[in-house]
């Protein structure tokens, strides 16, 4: 499944782009290329993209602004391509939604490594529902606008949400009613690198729990499977 991926290269430098666009097709994968973000999302608009490799540093609008604009209505996997020295690039991709990152100047069979791995990981991932990817959602007595980041009470005051929670009941409300591993929700929750900045996903499940439930300890709307991970029951429709 993964031979049949579609990948889209955005890189202003042409020759990597050309280098890796080219590597990417002898390994069996689909690929179109962008110089730039405006160019990349004219490809995204007509095209179904599996995976999306990313530059962080482009003129004009950067890599960044890219990846956390589809991060707010997308869950299509990101890679990004960082400079050796741009670790807070890194850092603040990975926070913002990003899956994977490579290093320039990086080994083509490096990145066809992770390019695998993240396939493999979000195939294995349940389906999201198709009724919750855009727009404004609601549960109980909360409204969740993902693409504002917003959580609101049903007093319309906004209860703020850290990039992690937001990650995590993004997660949920997109899997309503499904068991997910505690493995499954650090992947949903933006990948491996998630680790990085929530040691433990019982603690953000905790954290979360203290702002949409009356009562954390008696939850009605995340539930503990013992053993198996937690699920979304609320019903989630659109507001």
């Amino acid at each position: 499944m993964e031979k049949t991926a579609h990948i889209l290269v955005v890189d202003d430098h042409r020759e990597i782009r050309d280098a890796l666009g080219k590597y990417l097709q002898r390994h069996g994968y689909r690929v179109s290329m962008a110089a730039d973000v405006r160019e990349a999302r004219r490809v995204l608009a007509g095209h179904a993209i599996d995976l999306i490799i990313l530059d962080i540093m482009m003129p004009g609008e950067d890599g960044l602004s890219l990846c956390r604009d589809l991060r707010a209505r997308s869950s299509v996997p990101i890679v990004l391509l960082t400079a050796m020295a741009d670790e807070t690039d890194r850092i603040v991709g990975l926070e913002i939604g990003a899956d994977d990152y490579v290093t320039k100047p990086f080994n083509p069979r490096e990145l066809l490594a992770r390019i695998k791995a993240v396939l493999r990981r979000v195939n294995s991932l349940p389906p999201a529902h198709e009724r919750v990817e855009r727009g404004r959602l609601r549960f109980g007595h909360w409204t969740f606008d993902p693409a504002r980041r917003e959580l609101l009470r049903e007093d319309g005051v906004t209860v703020p949400l850290s990039t992690a929670e937001y990650q995590l009941l993004l997660a949920f409300v997109r899997h309503p009613g499904v068991v997910l591993s505690r493995d499954q929700l650090l992947d949903l929750a933006r990948g491996r690198e998630a680790q990085l900045f929530d040691r433990s996903i019982d603690n953000l499940v905790s954290r979360l729990r203290k702002k949409i439930e009356k009562d954390p300890r008696r939850p009605r709307y995340i539930k503990t499977h013992w053993g198996g991970g937690y699920s979304f029951v609320a019903e989630v429709t659109r507001a």
